[in-house]
């Protein structure tokens, strides 16, 4: 029985939560002494999946069906099924990404699996039940999850497990078939945009984060946060009154009733910080904030704070990671 590790993919590449997770999946097949099968969902090369043996997986199953490429929740859920079925996997992990939500619910509903999201540590195992941690209210607060169904499925928080790194280890990459027909492509959008974010960097994927709020006054002045996020290799983001009134796409609206980001670095720039838009932040492994306000409520949750004008804090900072560059 192998513990089945779910994959996402993009432009041949296997994302870095999906390399969180596998670090993840395969500490729970060391913990149960068996070992952690991958399933790669998207498109991905062979040597890029192969490289998953650098987390500790044994095998990748990938299916090369071109259909494939975008996300289908019908067709992703009954993928990843046939692959838990041919490797009599009882326990599936997942990231806890727009993908993994999606899909991770429908698995429990056809596997009548126990469901936990947002897990944010390894599981502790009590006889054949598993008792894990999970962010509860936007991320305030933690909850013990108990875990008692024969199968379980545990959605993994970005950033919360530390990728393993066994450099020039190997995995072999089989293909898998799930035999998908036409039907289970029904929900498949009729058009898909990808919606890159400065330097072409995924916004829920990214690494580094600069954001910036009303305090920008104007659309005309992004090219300020434009600037600090290329010199950092960063994608950029907003708060929701600046999406709100067209300064900037709502795919860059981070927040609550947004993106929930969880980079290693994130930079708020003219963002007073209130509660919706810090529980879409506050799980950032670093936030530095930089407003003119000594008394902004963002400063409360920063790790490291600048007071002053960021019309002329942005381009000294900007200059200065060049320089270290």
């Amino acid at each position: 029985m192998s513990v089945l590790v779910v994959v996402e993919c993009d432009n041949g590449e296997v994302k870095k939560s999906s390399l969180e997770v596998a670090s993840y999946g395969s500490q729970v097949a060391q913990m149960l002494g068996t070992t952690a099968t991958a399933v790669a969902v998207g498109v991905a090369t062979e040597a890029n999946l192969a490289k998953l043996g650098e987390q500790g997986i044994s095998k990748v199953l990938y299916d090369a069906e071109p259909r494939l490429k975008d996300f289908v929740n019908g067709a992703y859920t009954k993928l990843i099924a046939a692959a838990a079925a041919q490797e009599d996997s009882k326990i599936i992990v997942l990231a806890n990404s727009n993908i993994g939500a999606s899909v991770g619910s429908r698995l429990s509903v056809r596997l009548q699996a126990s469901l936990a999201t947002n897990v944010v540590e390894l599981p502790k195992a009590s006889g054949s039940s598993f008792t894990v941690k999970r962010g509860a209210f936007s991320g305030k607060a933690f909850a013990d999850v108990v875990l008692s169904g024969e199968r379980k499925i545990i959605a993994v928080k970005k950033n919360s497990i530390e990728a393993l790194h066994e450099a020039g280890k190997t995995a072999p990459v089989e293909s898998f078939s799930a035999a998908l027909a036409d039907t289970d492509f029904a929900d498949a959008p009729k058009q898909v945009v990808m919606q890159d974010q400065a330097g072409g960097i995924l916004l829920p994927e990214a690494d580094k984060v600069v954001s910036g709020g009303r305090g920008m006054k104007g659309p005309e002045n992004w090219s300020l946060i434009e600037d600090l996020a290329k010199a950092l290799g960063a994608a950029t983001a907003c708060s929701k009154p600046v999406s709100d009134v067209d300064w900037r796409p709502h795919h860059e609206h981070v927040g609550q009733t947004g993106i929930t980001v969880s980079p290693n670095l994130y930079i708020a720039c003219g963002i007073s910080g209130a509660i919706q838009h810090l529980a879409g932040v506050n799980s950032s492994k670093v936030i530095v904030v930089i407003n003119k306000d000594p008394e902004a409520p963002f400063f409360k949750a920063a790790d490291y704070g600048i007071v002053g004008d960021v019309f002329e804090v942005l381009p000294k900072l900007t200059q200065a990671v060049k320089e270290l560059g």
